[in-house]
């Protein structure tokens, strides 16, 4: 019990520490807090310099950012990568910052109006929240409040209530909204204890067939609970941090598929006690959800590899045409594509006629099954043979 509660108490103190570093750091620049990074020129452009100033972080999940994206960027400062994924996005596209922090949010949205006439469209907004309460939205919530302060037990009750009843009815984040999910540098700022719930809701809010994509700080070794107990090292992104096999297998456990490491730093930012503190950067995927479909499809891996094996415990061989099921087939073409060659049917199977997929793992499909028992075409070779009239356009 008594572990519990000094948990609980130094899970405040960093909170508290959090907020008020970050207020400070809206205020003037904390080197401490950002490593070095390069962003596109073009894109800092038209961000005002005290955005840019203020900003913290440890890498550039804006590149994933793909024109049309609803994207969401959590912990979103001062702006800078909101702002920069706004014009990536375009006008057909939306981006969304939260926040917990109103004197960030103060500054990000300082200069909405002056970015978007840069630009010429207002597709930027910025809202107040947890990162790993993204239904509850606490603008509303103070709304509420100074309507009937908190001023008896009772009031304690109703306040429980409509904040459920906020999630429910009027969440900060709809369900599989997201197009794509970033942020920099901000899950190890989030409580021990909340960080499952963290990841909970970013699977939560990300639509089926999208993405999240997460710069972070992590360890190379488990960090001790004097370090955790640090609010100075935790407020700096230091003692919060993911050992970085847990945070992998974090996205994971949340449901998320196509795990990738796109980005290691060769060199620690920090190294305390021995312990090395460097930055990556994690690209994952949501897929289909519900059961698996056979829709005679198939993936032959390329390579250069003899064989590997993906999250559902499928070996894939190199060279061998291998049946998948529907959901599989669709995460290989989205997060696989440069490893594998894709085997569509011949004649495409509705879901609603398709049968549950039952193949073992690893079994081979069948040519037959993709191109029809009943396939008999014959084609002839084609005239050309002078060198490069075959090439495609």
């Amino acid at each position: 019990m008594q572990s519990e509660k000094s948990s609980s108490a130094a899970g405040e103190g960093n909170e508290n520490a959090v907020i008020e570093r970050y207020a400070r750091g809206a205020q003037a620049r904390e080197a401490a807090l950002c490593c070095p990074i390069s962003y596109d020129p073009k894109l800092l452009r038209v961000i005002p310099a005290e955005i840019i100033e203020r900003d913290y972080g440890c890498g550039d999940p804006s590149q994933f950012v793909r024109p049309g994206d609803t994207v969401l960027d959590l912990g979103s400062g001062s702006g800078k990568i909101a702002y920069i994924a706004a014009q990536i996005a375009g006008k057909t596209g939306r981006v969304i910052g939260v926040d917990f922090n109103p004197a960030m949010l103060s500054l990000a949205r300082k200069y909405q109006t002056e970015v978007a006439a840069k630009i010429g469209f207002a597709n930027v907004e910025f809202r107040r929240g947890k990162i790993q309460d993204l239904a509850l939205d606490l603008d509303a919530l103070e709304r509420a409040l100074a309507e009937r302060p908190v001023k008896s037990v009772e009031d304690l009750q109703w306040l429980a209530q409509t904040c459920e009843q906020l999630r429910r009815q009027s969440p900060l984040i709809e369900s599989g909204s997201i197009d794509l999910v970033l942020s920099n540098c901000v899950l190890n700022l989030v409580n021990e204890s909340e960080k499952q719930q963290l990841f909970s809701e970013i699977f939560r809010v990300t639509r089926i067939g999208g993405r999240v994509a997460i710069s972070d700080i992590v360890s190379d070794e488990s960090i001790p609970d004097a370090l955790k107990a640090d609010a100075d090292l935790w407020s700096g992104c230091i003692s919060g941090a993911f050992q970085e096999e847990a945070f992998l297998a974090a996205f994971e456990e949340a449901g998320f598929r196509g795990i990738e490491l796109v980005k290691r730093d060769e060199k620690p930012w920090r190294v305390i006690n021995g312990i090395e503190f460097r930055a990556v950067t994690v690209l994952a995927h949501k897929v289909q959800q519900g059961p698996s479909l056979d829709r005679n499809q198939a993936v032959i891996y390329r390579g250069p590899f003899k064989q590997v094996i993906d999250d559902e415990g499928t070996v894939f061989e190199r060279g061998v045409r291998q049946a998948v099921s529907d959901k599989t087939f669709e995460l290989f073409q989205s997060a696989y594509a440069q490893h594998v060659y894709p085997v569509p049917p011949h004649q495409d199977i509705p879901a609603t006629e398709a049968l549950p997929f039952e193949s073992p793992h690893g079994a081979r499909r069948d040519p037959r099954q993709s191109k029809g028992m009943d396939y008999r075409e014959s084609t002839d070779a084609g005239s050309c043979c002078e060198p490069g009239c075959c090439d495609p356009a």
